[in-house]
């Protein structure tokens, strides 16, 4: 079995349908295929959600009419037999006259779930048509029957697994099973969204609990690069890497991945390779338990990140500092991304404001407060283990003439990150492709991931 997720820019026009289906009906064996909402649908159904709450009932009839509109004339472009165009039209008509007794009904924290659920029921009921429409045998089944999460928001991976596999058990006669991502249902039984990871979480929780020997994920990029290609000239696509690694570069800024989708992948050993979309006969990247250990994998940058400073004379040889600190952080629910210490100071970076005045005000009691905004963190991701020699040299080096705000080093083997100010940000980036992936810096390849 393996677990096959395409993104909203693979199912975003008729010719990305028709993508899709050739990659689908090439596969070998069985294979569950997770699909997303058609690029700019989710969108549409946040605008449309936001009109609702304000009161603006004409403008979301307007974007709900545009909505189907634009199914309708997929449906008319993408299938050809009458009765399977029929089947559509009927589909399409109940969504419609859905989201438009919305309108009229009270809208509240449950409808919109309810809404923002649409574009994957959409996007799977059009494409299991198509397929149908081609002559290949396939089952749609709802992601709503056995994606469950509890009251935390945490998937329930053995109430998933049990319900995924009596699903495909009573539809037997396929070796093609087409579901929805990112939706599933809540402790109380009510629709519902996975957030973090959305369509890739579904994809990686499914192939858990099938015991997938491989789980794809195709987007519009060749796989996950050494660098930004929107900031970088010549990078190229990492071949393999660690699951760890991975996580790393998606938590700081590679946006490939979200980087808790691919956990329930990596417990239970199952590869997941990115793909291509548009290029499928590009190798793409292997993520894997038992990846080549290199010295430097690739590098990311994550923005819109505020540094805090906090010093206090009190800190020095006070134990119970720290956490008094760090519960400032948990009661305003904000997450810290970075932390570095000394004797009396504490140096830590948030990329969520929303309660910054709030932290910094209960943090004036500790000591003198510094904030810092405009700044990016550069991860360097790789087998960094601190009993290797020549790494740190390499990457500082290349930066000789950067002004460097804040390091962060020896919490993982996996990661080396530094803060600088964003309009250093291109910049860095690039020193940092000539000095560690240049091949007049590399005499030896294996220094990095080629």
């Amino acid at each position: 079995m393996i677990v096959l997720k395409f993104g909203g820019t693979s199912v975003g026009s008729v010719e990305n349908f028709r993508k899709v289906a050739k990659i689908v009906n090439e596969a070998k064996g069985p294979r569950i295929v997770v699909l997303s909402a058609m690029s700019g649908v989710t969108n549409t159904l946040v605008g449309i959600a936001a009109h609702l709450r304000s009161g603006n009932t004409e403008e979301a009839i307007t974007e709900v009419n545009g909505l189907n509109d634009k199914y309708a004339e997929v449906a008319r472009e993408l299938l050809f037999r009458d009765e399977v165009f029929y089947k559509a039209q009927v589909f399409l008509s109940k969504h419609h006259q859905m989201l438009l007794s919305m309108v009229s009904s009270e809208f509240t924290d449950k409808e919109e779930r309810v809404l923002m659920a649409e574009g994957e029921l959409v996007s799977t009921n059009l494409f299991q048509l198509f397929m149908e429409d081609s002559g290949n045998r396939s089952s749609l089944i709802s992601a709503l029957d056995f994606v469950q999460i509890d009251k935390f928001g945490e998937p329930k991976t053995e109430v998933i697994k049990d319900r995924l596999l009596k699903v495909l058990a009573k539809n037997e006669k396929t070796d093609l099973w087409i579901t929805q991502g990112f939706i599933c249902r809540n402790d109380r039984g009510e629709i519902d969204n996975l957030k973090r990871g959305g369509s890739d979480y579904s994809a990686s929780l499914i192939g858990a609990a099938v015991g997938a020997r491989q789980i794809q994920i195709w987007t519009d990029i060749d796989g996950m690069h050494n660098n930004d290609p929107r900031y970088v000239d010549q990078t190229f696509s990492v071949k393999e890497i660690s699951f760890d690694e991975a996580a790393e570069l998606a938590y700081f800024g590679a946006k490939i991945l979200h980087p808790q989708s691919i956990i329930p992948a990596q417990v239970n050993n199952i590869p997941v390779l990115l793909k291509n979309t548009f290029k499928p006969e590009c190798a793409g990247t292997l993520i894997h338990n038992n990846s080549k250990s290199q010295k430097i994998r690739a590098i990311a940058a994550k923005d819109h990140i505020t540094a805090i400073k906090i010093k206090s004379y009190r800190m020095l040889m006070a134990y119970g500092f720290l956490k008094k600190i760090f519960e400032v952080f948990e009661e305003n629910k904000t997450s810290i991304d970075m932390i570095t210490t000394s004797e009396v100071a504490v140096s830590l970076t948030i990329d969520n404001t929303a309660r910054l005045k709030e932290i910094v005000s209960e943090l004036q009691g500790f000591g003198n407060i510094q904030v810092d905004g405009d700044l990016s963190i550069i991860c360097i991701a790789g087998d960094l283990a601190q009993n290797k020699k020549g790494i740190t040299a390499a990457i500082f080096n290349s930066l000789k003439d950067i002004p460097i705000r804040m390091i962060s080093y020896g919490g993982s083997n996996y990661n080396l990150s530094f803060l600088v100010k964003t309009a250093d940000k291109v910049s860095v980036l690039n020193l940092l492709n000539e000095g560690l992936f240049s091949e007049t810096r590399i005499e030896n390849r294996d220094l990095v991931s080629a």
